[in-house]
């Protein structure tokens, strides 16, 4: 049973159901076509994490963001 698991960072505006939706199903489709898995058996999650909680370079999200909009 395939288990796919997308982080993505909250955003403003937040990524909407519809596009969490295809997400789901493109993640799904991509395994079946490379992987030849059964769709109905592969498990996709979505987690959105707060940019305070995710780090690149050293700095959080949040604080790249800040730098770039000053």
């Amino acid at each position: 049973m395939p288990y796919v698991n997308i982080k993505i960072t909250r955003t403003d505006p937040p990524a909407t159901a519809a596009q969490k939706a295809e997400l789901i199903r493109g993640a799904t489709e991509l395994v079946q076509r490379v992987l030849n898995k059964n769709p109905a058996t592969t498990v996709v999650t979505i987690d959105e994490v707060d940019t305070d909680n995710w780090g690149i370079a050293g700095d959080s999200v949040t604080a790249r963001n800040a730098k770039t909009k000053s």
